[in-house]
């Protein structure tokens, strides 16, 4: 579904990504995994359009993707809950997620929003109230039901567990994980390295915009290297 080949991104004239290879077949959730810095909202950034491309490509669904600009893209079946949840704080939880929904009139649209509700029972409860006043695990609940309203077929998730605490972290991979059961592809960014993996079908770990391995991702919680660098074990 999405093939990313010798990818390229710089900020200024500092290469941060140095010809990333990856892919993520349909009905998968991948992973990519590594520590601070090592650039991986930059290549979500790549992958959504928010960040400019210095080399390399972009496939996804076996279209060039490289140069459709961002607010193309959620139109291809590509859209993004992005780092820091950047939700729109002085809006309600239910104009947030209709926001999630601008391509479509149809009334689809309203059972998007019950599904929505159904996986994340709470934004029903406060959906008259203005998503600035949510706790942080059900912001990141919101911008991810705000991305699902988009309908996409392949979802980019960026570090959905940070700052939570692990009671909620536990839930956000448990809804990540039944994705797959609604025909939804992942592409999942985390510096949770063993939550991660333990959902995901396969996995990257990128280190200083590299990727320095890959593999199934039972063989990569196995790996005595990962285990040391990431899981601390």
């Amino acid at each position: 579904m999405l093939t990313v080949e010798g990818l390229r991104s710089r900020y200024g004239r500092i290469e941060v990504l140095h010809g990333i290879d990856l892919h993520v077949d349909s009905g998968e959730i991948v992973t990519v995994v590594g520590a601070n810095g090592a650039g991986k909202t930059t290549l979500l950034k790549c992958l959504s359009g928010t960040q400019q491309v210095s080399g390399g490509s972009i496939t996804f669904r076996g279209e060039g993707l490289t140069g459709v600009p961002a607010h193309r893209r959620p139109a291809r079946g590509l859209t993004q809950s992005p780092e820091g949840r950047q939700i729109f704080t002085n809006l309600t939880v239910e104009e947030n997620l209709r926001l999630g929904a601008y391509l479509f009139t149809d009334d689809r649209v309203e059972k998007d929003m019950e599904d929505a509700f159904a996986m994340f029972p709470i934004l029903r409860e406060k959906r008259n109230l203005a998503a600035g006043g949510l706790s942080g695990g059900q912001q990141q609940m919101l911008a991810m039901a705000r991305a699902l309203m988009g309908r996409p077929s392949c979802l980019l998730l960026d570090e959905p567990s940070m700052g939570l605490a692990p009671i909620i972290v536990q839930q956000i991979f448990d809804v990540v994980s039944g994705l797959k059961a609604l025909g939804v592809t992942v592409l999942l960014v985390e510096q949770n390295a063993f939550g991660a993996l333990k959902i995901a079908d396969r996995g990257y770990v990128m280190e200083t915009g590299r990727i320095t391995m890959s593999g199934a991702a039972a063989d990569l919680i196995a790996d005595p290297r990962i285990r040391e660098a990431y899981l601390g074990i």
